[in-house]
């Protein structure tokens, strides 16, 4: 339901940002799926680290992407947090310090990848060198052209590395938006989550649709795009929820047979003084 169709056009107005498919019924039982949910995920992501130790190379990326507000911090908090952090590797993608900007764009992204048997978790991405970078004009457009398809190499190589990427777009209402940051500016405890720069940006609003739009079409051959409408929070917690549950399931980590005789060491231990 929330998977974009493969290369074709997007256009984001056509998607509502309220709307809430599949959902289990209202906020208070896609909380308790949640819950239910989050249980499930954390005994997969224990098989995944156990297969992990005895060779397998799988991992899984979540990467989340939106305007400011739209929940990816919530979403590592109430869909991650209820993970173990040992498995877990959370990256938060700011404005590149000055030696990223040395590098190739996609430099300090490697080096932020999950290890076997890790989930990874992007709080932004690669994305950033494509979305910000294009409505800024920081790089010239002829190199924003040239970072479509080597973010499509990039995710390819990823996935035959053992690599699964699970890319959403968390989807947010203009009108949302102003909600959220007016309830920021309301309460003092959440005024540092707000910059007078975050008015600037949605300024920009038209031209962020238009480059999230470019990008939604332009890669997602090697890893496919799900939409995640993001005007109710609950319902943003579970569908990322069951999506990392179904892509864990898809890879089904068995927890790896014993390379020792179980028998003789419960034996040794019974015979201890």
């Amino acid at each position: 339901m929330l998977r974009l169709p493969d290369g074709e056009r997007v256009d984001l107005a056509a998607y509502d940002a309220a709307a809430t498919p599949g959902a289990p019924g209202g906020k208070a039982a896609a909380q308790a799926a949640t819950a239910r949910t989050g249980k499930r995920l954390a005994g997969l992501q224990e098989r995944l680290w156990a297969a992990s130790t005895a060779g397998d190379r799988r991992r899984v990326l979540l990467v989340l992407q939106g305007m400011d507000t739209s929940g990816k911090g919530g979403t590592v908090k109430h869909v991650i947090g209820q993970l173990n952090p040992s498995g877990c590797r959370i990256q938060a993608f700011k404005a590149p310090t000055d030696e990223e900007r040395r590098h190739h764009f996609l430099w300090r992204v490697r080096r932020a990848l999950p290890e076997p048997g890790e989930i990874g978790i992007f709080d932004r991405s690669h994305y950033e060198d494509v979305l910000i970078a294009r409505v800024h004009g920081l790089a010239p457009s002829t190199e924003i052209e040239l970072r479509y398809p080597q973010i499509n190499d990039f995710e390819r190589a990823l996935r035959d590395d053992g690599v699964t990427v699970v890319k959403c777009f968390l989807h947010l209402s203009y009108d949302e938006q102003r909600r959220r940051l007016l309830k920021r500016l309301d309460n003092p405890d959440k005024h540092w989550k707000f910059e007078p720069g975050d008015i600037d940006e949605r300024a920009r609003w038209p031209a962020y649709r238009e480059a999230y739009e470019t990008a939604l079409q332009r890669c997602s051959n090697a890893a496919p795009w799900y939409l995640v409408p993001a005007d109710h929070k609950w319902y943003r917690n579970w569908a990322i929820s069951r999506l990392l549950l179904a892509h864990l399931e898809d890879l089904d980590p068995r927890y790896p047979p014993a390379d020792f005789d179980v028998a003789e060491c419960r034996e040794r231990l019974l015979q201890e003084g």
